[in-house]
């Protein structure tokens, strides 16, 4: 058996002797620690060999330990930095905090605590390294640019998706407001043997009937006030690629006529033509509402439904694919900081990354984007804390996991809610909470990975 990677990590004082005691007890807990008494030397090194992570002295004569940060971050921007400090150089330590170091220590300060925040560093590195991975691999498989997530929903969708995407025929997406149906379209689109046409998408909600029916199926010059000249619709406009047909249920009676005639017959007749054009379109449509209800209600056309219904999908709400959350952040953090190249938000803290896991996302993905896109505006430092959250994310001011008054809630709701109480306790760390709740790490994750009811 290969014997397992120990994380290389330098370690900087001016005091060579505090390096050298420092570096054994790292090394007894599975590092492999490099002593240096100097930061010139150590400023030097790290220009010359790999290393996973550094910790340093604050304050040293030669080059000081803010010096390595900076030098550190320009070189190796995931190598984690941990900073020492005395008492009397507080401000300084939040200063490298505010420049990106992961954690500082205020001398003394027991090695378990080291390595704690070691550890912890290190495996929030691994994170963003993977998640800046999978965003790479992403974006060049099938150019399926924003569609992310690992979890076993989104898997089973990406396999899906391969089988949707070489079919021609009606494509019907369903799921909650802010999921990506209109994304999961495009990418449709995108691999599908339409590509080389065009994509033309439309809000069925969006307009008034009258207008609607002009936008989709055209006009003839004259056919109603206004109407100054003839104007092509967006079905004929789609011919040879896509039309997506966004709220389908939507889309008034009299003209879920029309459109049934479109599937069916492959015709279009513009508004006040007695004409009617041959079209050859394929219509993808999507709903967040159950349209077997609507077509019970006689809200919608059996027929049209059932013609629509061709290959249908789901798309999943984010409460139901929350180990995906991490990954989404990751990825709109650098969304946007592409779109503000002037913010210095760079990641969030674990108790914001807690908090963002354990949030209900109403409004799905498109709410996780516009809510990191805030942070990103109006972040004033590299980490996000919890006080730069919206209020509907911000913790409520109680300082218990739960009332044990009003309904019996189920055990694993209860589990979570402890768990994530617990981790806010110890300011995010999974270790220190695992001991406090009696449990191991594994039984931690499990419950925060509970599935909400």
């Amino acid at each position: 058996m290969p014997s397992e990677v120990r994380p290389r990590v330098l370690v900087v004082d001016d005091h060579l002797a505090m390096a050298e005691v420092l570096s054994e007890g790292l090394t007894d807990h599975g590092f492999d620690a490099v002593p240096l008494g100097s930061g010139k030397k150590a400023a030097a090194l790290l220009g010359r060999e790999p290393f996973d992570a550094l910790v340093t002295d604050l304050r040293m004569p030669d080059v000081d330990g803010l010096a390595l940060l900076t030098q550190s971050r320009r070189q190796a921007p995931e190598r984690p930095v941990l900073i020492m400090t005395a008492h009397g150089a507080i401000d300084s330590a939040i200063e490298s905090i505010r420049q990106g170091a992961a954690h500082y220590l205020t001398k003394p300060f027991k090695i378990e605590e080291l390595v704690i925040f070691l550890r912890r560093a290190l495996d929030e590195a691994k994170v963003r390294r993977e998640a800046s991975a999978l965003r790479v691999t992403l974006r060049e498989k099938n150019g399926r640019t924003g569609l992310i997530g690992q979890s076993p929903a989104m898997l089973a969708l990406f396999e899906l998706l391969d089988r949707v995407s070489g079919a021609d025929v009606p494509l019907l997406i369903g799921g909650e407001t802010g999921t990506g149906k209109s994304l999961f379209a495009r990418v449709v689109h995108a691999e599908g043997l339409r590509a080389g046409g065009p994509f033309v998408a439309i809000n069925c909600g969006a307009l008034p009937e009258h207008l609607l029916e002009s936008e989709l199926f055209g006009h003839e010059k004259g056919a109603f006030t206004g109407a100054t000249q003839a104007r092509k619709g967006l079905v004929a406009e789609a011919h040879g690629g896509i039309l997506f047909l966004d709220e389908i249920g939507d889309l008034p009676p009299a003209l879920q006529v029309k459109l049934l005639h479109v599937l069916e017959e492959g015709v279009v007749r513009p508004v006040g033509s007695n004409r009617p054009q041959r079209v050859s379109v394929r219509i993808i449509a999507a709903t967040h509402c159950d349209l077997r209800e609507a077509v019970k209600a006689g809200r919608f056309r059996e027929d049209l439904y059932y013609r629509l219904d061709v290959i249908s999908v789901h798309l999943p709400a984010l409460r139901h694919r929350r180990e995906d959350i991490p990954i989404l952040i990751g990825h709109f953090l650098h969304e946007h900081r592409v779109r503000h190249p002037q913010s210095p938000v760079q990641r969030v803290s674990p108790e914001v990354m807690q908090r963002l896991l354990d949030y209900e996302w109403p409004g799905n993905v498109r709410e996780l984007s516009h809510v990191l896109e805030r942070l990103v505006v109006l972040g004033r430092s590299e980490e996000v804390g919890v006080s730069d959250l919206p209020s509907t994310l911000r913790p409520s001011g109680t300082s218990t996991p739960f009332s044990l008054e009003g309904d019996i809630l189920p055990i694993r709701l209860i589990q979570r809610r402890y768990a994530a109480w617990a981790l806010s306790q110890v300011g995010g760390h999974r270790g220190q909470a695992a001991e406090k709740l009696g449990v191991d790490v594994k039984t931690l994750y499990n419950w925060l990975s509970e599935e909400k009811p």
